[in-house]
Formats: structure tokens, C-alpha cells, sequence
């Protein structure tokens, strides 16, 4: 079957991204409420990405009940194709987040994770994947063939979006990372993914032992301390967009969508330090967006914009 091609109002439109992984149901739970959002790493990203215009298809799996239906209004209504082969659960996938006074979320899952072996025609300008898809059996060795088609034919970004409680072992897990990488071009990770993964070692480090598996761009996100961007020839610190923060609730997911923008639109330059900085900034202003509110619930376009150009201005004014 096809997945990167869709019929939309008659006509075909290929996909400039395709996001390979799991969707769910977020039930935020606080001391005072609880609510339902979906959610899910992967499905986040498309999400962001349909929101900042880009051509967007999520190939996943969700149960055609109440919440898988909900999910995939919620995809279409930010233009985002739920892909062929995407309903295929009896029950739709759930994650409950409690949140803390700092707005963090602690996750406790209800999931099951299986994916049909896909052979695409062709292939997207970027595919990307992560999360539980990345690691969760069955369906993990199904996300690691098709990385293993697509490695050679697009880019490919990876998010690995530790979660502690639904993994094996430490080795295991960290086994099942080492053997995506080098089928990647950009890796993005946080703090306490790298720290989680490589206790032992440095932030820097753990960025290069990263590029030595294979990948062209390590990407860890260090919440309100910014991002560190490393390639094999630089190495860029972006600082945070400093927000206040209602919950952080999809700010990585944000920031990997504004990071996909960014690759797609920038150009022929590649990894120089110059577009390095503009993708870190670029990201860093759409996750300050998305902290100030509730879920996951990143910007449009237009207002990832009209931050950028707010930020920008300020900045000037305090260097004259």
C-alpha cells in the first residue's frame, strides 16, 4: 500500500512529512480536575506540524472507538492524514498525567503498540519517529524496518522520548536506541532522556558518542536552560525563551516540530553554525508557546511567527 500518498478533494498531494508512532489519550490529572487531550510523542509532533502548515501524514494505531475518533479530529482539524493502516487497536491508547506544582507531568500508560509491516511506494522529504513506537513490541520492529527502507531515500529524525516505565532493562533499551541511530540524521533528546540513557556521562558526551553511532546532528533540550546543537565540526548553545509555565505537556514535541519546519526551509546549507542557530531559536520560541498553555497544544504558524519577530525585536533593542 501507498501511505505517502493521499486523496484530498479529488487531487493527490504528496506528503512533506511523514510521523511513524504511537497516539493516545492524555488524562491530565491535578489537584483539582481532570482532563482528557490527545496526546502521544509522535502524534504531538504531527500535530505541531500541521499547525505550522506543513504536509503532514501520522501512521499509527488507535481503535475506532470515542478517543480514537477524538484523535483523529483532532489531527484533521490541523490538516494532518491519519494514514492507511493507522485503525487497527480494539482499544485506544491512554496515558494519565499527573501534574506537579512546577507544572512537569508524571505519566502512568495504558497502552498496546502494533503496526502493520508498511512497504511505502516512495518516500517523504522527512520521516520521523520516536517514543514508545521506537521501543514497545511488537510494533517497534515494525518502525525499525521501515527506517531501515527509508534511511537511504530521506531525512530521518528520532526523538526517542524516554519512558522509564514501559521499557525493559536499562541495556535493553538502550540497545534498541543504539541500533536506530545510525539509521537517522538528526537525533533529539532531552536532558533526562541522555542522563537516563548514559548516567555516566556528560551532556557533551553523550552528544558525541551519539554522532559516533552515526547520526549528522545531536539535539538535547535542557528545558529552561535551552538547547545544545552538536555535529561532528560545531557545537551551538541556544538559550530558552523564558514563559510562564502552565504545564509542560508537549513543549518537546513543539520544539521537534519547529526543528522539522526548520530542515525543511533551510535551504542548502545544511549543519553550518549560522542555520544551526535559527533552527534552535526558531524551536525554542515555539516550546515557550506551548508551555503557557494547557496540554498539548503547540502554535500555528502565524503565531510562531509574530514570537520569533517579538524576540528578535527585543533583542535588538537590548544590544543598542
Amino acid at each position: 500500500m501507498d501511505y505517502l500518498t493521499t486523496a484530498r478533494n479529488d487531487a493527490h498531494q504528496t506528503l512533506d512529512v511523514m510521523v511513524v508512532g504511537e497516539a493516545l489519550i492524555d488524562v491530565v490529572t491535578t489537584s483539582d480536575d481532570q482532563v482528557e487531550h490527545p496526546g502521544g510523542s509522535p502524534a504531538n509532533v504531527a500535530y505541531g506540524l500541521g499547525r505550522l502548515g506543513v504536509t503532514t501524514g501520522l501512521l499509527t494505531a488507535i481503535a475506532p472507538d470515542a478517543r480514537g475518533i477524538s484523535i483523529e479530529n483532532h489531527l484533521r482539524s490541523a490538516g494532518v492524514v491519519l494514514l492507511p493502516g493507522s485503525k487497527s487497536l480494539t482499544r485506544t491508547a491512554s496515558a494519565t498525567a499527573t501534574l506537579g506544582p512546577d507544572g512537569s507531568a508524571r505519566y502512568d500508560f495504558d497502552i498496546s503498540w502494533d503496526l502493520a509491516p508498511t512497504a511505502p511506494a516512495y518516500f517523504p522529504k522527512i520521516l520521523h519517529t520516536g517514543s514508545i513506537a521506537t521501543f514497545l513490541s511488537p510494533g517497534a520492529s515494525a518502525v525499525k524496518a521501515l527506517l531501515e527502507q527509508a534511511h537511504r531515500h530521506c531525512m530521518i529524525t528520532y526523538d526517542p522520548n524516554i519512558r522509564p516505565a514501559l521499557l525493559g532493562s536499562h541495556n535493553e533499551a538502550k540497545a534498541t536506541f543504539e541500533e536506530l541511530v545510525p539509521l537517522t540524521d538528526v537525533v533529539k533528546l532531552s536532558d533526562e532522556d541522555a542522563q537516563w540513557l548514559y548516567p555516566q556521562k556528560s551532556l557533551d558526551e553523550t552528544a558525541a558518542h551519539i554522532l559516533g553511532l552515526g547520526t549528522g546532528l545531536t539535539v538535547i533540550t535542557k528545558g529552561a536552560d535551552g538547547s545544545h546543537f552538536t555535529t561532528p565540526t560545531a557545537s551551538i548553545s541556544i538559550p530558552a525563551v523564558k514563559s510562564k509555565v502552565a504545564d509542560t505537556i508537549g513543549a518537546g514535541d513543539s520544539y521537534m516540530a519547529a526543528l522539522i519546519l526548520g530542515f525543511l526551509t533551510r535551504g542548502t546549507e545544511g549543519f553550518a553554525p549560522a542555520v544551526l542557530e535559527q533552527l534552535g531559536h526558531t524551536a525554542a520560541a515555539a516550546a515557550a508557546i506551548t508551555v503557557q498553555r494547557p496540554g498539548a497544544n503547540p502554535p500555528t504558524l502565524e503565531e510562531l511567527n509574530l514570537a520569533i519577530e517579538a524576540h528578535t525585536a527585543g533583542t535588538q533593542y537590548a544590544r543598542t
